[in-house]
């Protein structure tokens, strides 16, 4: 498994409980595709759903697909980006590189790209990404010192310089619509 610097990658859970699939998607800082993985579709049978009752969905997500696509992936990023806070510590705790959930947000914007502000919520900050536009809500896993939050605040900022940050969720997921249906 090859590692990249100065790359991101992001990864995507979804479904419901009669499916569960999912995708990952490795950018160098330009926002450039460097790796794709994708799971089939998850289907659960009764005798699954009953035997895993109400943790099915956390074991698909964790154990299922979130291990799988870590292990299909060949470029392993700098930092991995979810939108989804049930996705955090696994993502972490299973890939070792840096893990970051990511959200647009309303606050007004910071001084300068790089810059990090915290909020009331533990975990949580704002980091300015672009020069202009509102900062991101960026929650991270319990434990994560300090100084990587400065990192991947200023990894951000390096990469919003040639790419919207958030942009590669809209991939992901048209690629796994299209795989759905075939279409775009």
């Amino acid at each position: 498994m090859a590692s990249q610097n100065n790359s991101l990658g992001y990864i995507i859970i979804e479904g419901t409980e009669s499916q569960i699939r999912g995708a990952a998607l490795v950018t160098d800082v330009k926002g450039f595709p460097l790796d794709f993985a994708r799971t089939d579709p998850l289907r659960p049978d009764a005798l699954a759903r009953i035997l895993y009752g109400e943790s099915f969905g956390k074991y698909a997500k964790e154990k299922l697909i979130l291990e799988s696509l870590l292990d299909a992936i060949e470029i392993q990023p700098q930092l991995w980006i979810c939108n989804d806070g049930d996705l955090l510590a696994p993502l972490r705790i299973t890939s070792k590189i840096k893990t970051v959930m990511l959200d647009e947000s309303p606050h007004v914007p910071l001084d300068a790209p790089g810059h990090v502000e915290t909020t009331a919520e533990p975990g949580v900050f704002f980091m300015q990404a672009d020069p202009s536009g509102a900062p991101l809500r960026a929650e991270f896993p319990d434990g994560t010192r300090p100084e990587e939050v400065q990192q991947v605040a200023a990894c951000l900022a390096e990469a919003a310089a040639s790419m919207v940050i958030l942009e590669p969720f809209n991939r992901l997921q048209k690629a796994l619509n299209f795989l759905a249906t075939g279409r775009s």
